[in-house]
């Protein structure tokens, strides 16, 4: 091993004194530029996802299995009864089609009536929070 001296130590001091001077983290300011289409198309999302979400209204279950049979029964289901509206909820292992969003039991039960004329399985829930 060879010993440093005075001055070589110095030398080295200094050499690696100025490299450091020169060592910097990288600055550099980030602009996003963001097409005004996209926050008016999250704030759809949001209204979309706020109308889906689980209340407090009564609902008409028409089918729990499969994902493809119950695109196909909503499907269905919307064009047998356009007044009303649908949409399919995914609880383990199932995915349910669920029709309407009824105020009162009593106006529920009128169009689980009419509902089960063509899907004879169907019946009212009443979804918990």
């Amino acid at each position: 091993m060879r010993i440093l001296t005075i001055q070589n130590s110095i030398f080295y001091i200094a050499y690696l004194s100025i490299l450091s001077l020169k060592l910097s983290a990288q600055e550099t300011k980030i602009n996003i530029q963001q097409n005004p289409k996209f926050e008016q198309l999250l704030n759809e999302k949001r209204k979309i996802n706020s109308s889906i979400a689980v209340n407090e209204r009564y609902k008409i279950q028409v089918f729990s299995g499969v994902s493809e049979k119950a695109k196909k029964t909503l499907s269905d289901c919307k064009q047998n009864f356009a007044d009303l509206d649908g949409t399919i909820v995914f609880n383990t292992p199932n995915y349910k089609v669920w029709m309407g969003n009824f105020k009162t039991r009593i106006e529920a039960e009128r169009n689980l009536v009419e509902i089960k004329k063509v899907y004879a399985n169907a019946f009212l829930i009443k979804p918990k929070k």
